[in-house]
């Protein structure tokens, strides 16, 4: 009988988030230390690419660490990879995401258009996943377009400890549009503060017509909460809106930072004063970009300790906060 073993691979976008999650599993774990499994990847002159194990995965339960963020390679990567691992007579193949790309594609918005979290979600159970991991999607019901396990995890065991410690007075959690409203809810609720809603409409996609706030902002530090920041156009709106409106200082905590286009000026010439985000997508590695308002929050511990969970069949609810 094969022994039960824990393999962990990482893709190309991910091999940084891999190394610290690695690197905070070895730190509690007492007996047989892990290591970053070794892969490569062959390129070929008309750009496709095949991802393949250099060392055995047979009998093993694989996690496989990836985020989808553009461009759509690391999507194919994170789905060849899978194959190849089932391919090779991987006992159970886990794809470990921390952003779950495609997820804003969750509904018939308008018509003939596609449900591209969906579409994802149908893939990966196609490529061979048997488990998929994740953090703050888009919407919590995205879950429910797999047929196969979803653990859902929430950057706000990391954020809300976070915001304890900078010991922020007259504190305030805003909304930046009403979908944001329920998570806002719950951070507002752990840190015992009030709460701010923002009203957006838009003018077409990543275009903000206006924005009005809601509560009371007078001489209040505000944090704004979302889920990801693309474009930093509703943000960096609604902390102008909320300056205006009387608040002493407006900061951001966004899980995932797409930060495309003209994200990083947004940010930088906004009234926002700090930006705090998750390492689920690299920043850019460009030294002329000003990342002098961003701060690192690390999900690397968070993570580590639901892989061995899960890995040993434990649960794992305690690892959330809402």
């Amino acid at each position: 009988m094969l022994e039960h073993r824990m393999e962990l691979f990482a893709c190309r976008a991910s091999k940084n988030f891999a190394a610290k999650v690695i690197d905070e599993m070895n730190g509690f774990l007492k007996d047989e230390k892990v290591h970053l499994g070794s892969s490569e990847v062959t390129m070929f002159s008309d750009g496709e690419f095949q991802p393949a194990y250099t060392e055995s995965v047979r009998g093993a339960t694989v996690f496989i660490i990836q985020s989808t963020f553009p461009p759509t390679d690391n999507l194919m990567e994170l789905l060849l990879s899978i194959d190849a691992a089932k391919r090779a007579s991987a006992d159970k193949v886990i794809a470990v995401m921390p952003y779950f790309g495609w997820a804003r594609q969750d509904r018939k918005d308008r018509p003939r258009v596609a449900i591209g979290a969906k579409l994802v979600a149908n893939m990966l159970r196609a490529a061979g996943a048997d488990r998929v991991m994740t953090c703050d999607l888009h919407a919590d019901q995205i879950q429910g377009f797999f047929d196969i396990p979803v653990d859902h995890i929430y950057a706000s065991k990391v954020f809300i400890p976070f915001i304890k410690s900078q010991n922020i007075e007259n504190l305030a959690i805003a909304a930046p549009d009403m979908g944001g409203a329920k998570r806002a809810h719950a951070y507002a609720k752990e840190l015992g503060c009030p709460v701010i809603i923002c009203h957006k409409s838009r003018a077409k996609a990543n275009v903000v017509a206006s924005i009005t706030a809601i509560g009371d902002v007078e001489d209040k530090n505000v944090i704004i909460v979302d889920d990801m920041i693309d474009t930093a156009g509703t943000l960096t709106k609604a902390a102008d809106v909320l300056m205006a409106k009387g608040a002493r200082s407006v900061r951001a905590c966004a899980t995932h930072p797409v930060l495309s286009g003209p994200a990083y000026d947004n940010i930088n010439n906004s009234a926002l004063s700090e930006v705090y985000v998750t390492d689920s997508i690299p920043l850019t590695a460009d030294p002329s970009v000003d990342k002098s308002k961003i701060h690192v929050v690390s999900l690397a511990n968070t993570f580590a300790k639901i892989i061995n969970k899960v890995y040993n069949y434990e649960e794992i609810s305690s690892e959330f906060i809402f």
